[in-house]
Formats: C-alpha cells, sequence, structure tokens
C-alpha cells in the first residue's frame, strides 16, 4: 500500500519504503505513555480493541488472557533470542500471514497483512526479517478508539491511542520514508 493508501501490483519487485538515517531518531520517540511491570500489566488488562507489535509484548497479553485483534511477531526478541512460536496458538489458530520484511523497511506484504487481518477479524503476523515499523502500519489500519502496543527495550510497554492524529503521524512518518521497488529476492 503506498502512503497515499493505495495498492499497486509488481511482478518480481515489491513496494518497500525504507527508512532514511534522518528518520530513525524521530522513530524512536514515545508517541504514548509507556508503563512497565504491574502497571503494564494492568493498562493491557483494561484493553479492548487493540494491537501488538514485538514478541515479548505480545505473550505478554496473552498471558494476561488478553488476545489482541492483529499481532505482529518475528519469532525473536531484541537480544535474538529465540521465542516459542506456541506461545502465539491463541491468534494463529484465527488466521497466520507470513511475510518478508527487512530490518529497515516497512514492505508492501507486511502492511496489506496487517490491514488483511484488521479486515478479516484478526491473528497472527509472523515476520521473517523484522516487525518493529509494523507498529506504524496497525496505527494505520486499527479502528479508530483501538490502542497499538509494543514494547521499548529497557523501558516498558508503549500504548498508542488509535484517533485520526495518530493514523495522520503514521501516514505522515510513512511519506516521509524513502519509498523505492526492489527485489527481495523471494
Amino acid at each position: 500500500m503506498r502512503a497515499d493508501g493505495t495498492r499497486s501490483v509488481s511482478s518480481d519487485e515489491e513496494e518497500v519504503w525504507v527508512v532514511p538515517a534522518a528518520l530513525r531518531s524521530r522513530l524512536a520517540e514515545q508517541y504514548g505513555p509507556v508503563y512497565s511491570g504491574a502497571e503494564a500489566d494492568r493498562h493491557i488488562r483494561e484493553l479492548k480493541i487493540f494491537g501488538a507489535c514485538g514478541d515479548m509484548v505480545t505473550a505478554q497479553a496473552l498471558r494476561l488472557g488478553k488476545v489482541p485483534l492483529v499481532a505482529v511477531v518475528d519469532y525473536k526478541t531484541k537480544r535474538n533470542e529465540p521465542v516459542d512460536p506456541t506461545s502465539f496458538s491463541a491468534l494463529a489458530q484465527q488466521r497466520v500471514r507470513k511475510v518478508h520484511n527487512p530490518a529497515g523497511m516497512l514492505t508492501e506484504s507486511l502492511r496489506a497483512a496487517i490491514h488483511d487481518l484488521v479486515f478479516e477479524g484478526g491473528g497472527l503476523v509472523v515476520v521473517d526479517g523484522e516487525e518493529d515499523l509494523g507498529s506504524l502500519a496497525l496505527v494505520e489500519a486499527l479502528p479508530s478508539g483501538a490502542t497499538v502496543i509494543y514494547g521499548i527495550p529497557g523501558a516498558g510497554v508503549s500504548f498508542v491511542p488509535v484517533n485520526a492524529r495518530t493514523k495522520d503521524h503514521a501516514r505522515a512518518l510513512i511519506a516521509e520514508m524513502e519509498y523505492r521497488k526492489v527485489n527481495l529476492g523471494r
């Protein structure tokens, strides 16, 4: 999906948005409150419709009995420790989409998988590569009133409310990325 919201079809190439060096610090900024420990657990338990980006935060929500509408995982932590795929079985039972998304990029396939799962009623997106930028696509795709949660290593869990302002902000960040068509070698 292009930053303007339209989809296009290509043969061997895929549309990607590459994070330029100048944008990295802005992407690292916090866009919602961050909670840790018992306080994070309490806020997760209060969530209604939400999406989760990251293995640890998704597993945390599921352990607390809260199933995100859509979760984006890559089966490893920031320390590259593997995560047991069965941790996400509650979501995998609904639907699973597997996509390739290299580090520092947001691929059309990741954006489309998230949008499709929101439309279809939920499920799990499993990323071969890096899932971090999936949080932008979650904000973009989830309905207003939802929340996107993602982990911030060493800080806790960020809670981003989905509304017109955060949707516009996510789209603006994507629009600032370098749009390319590349062959990802799949």
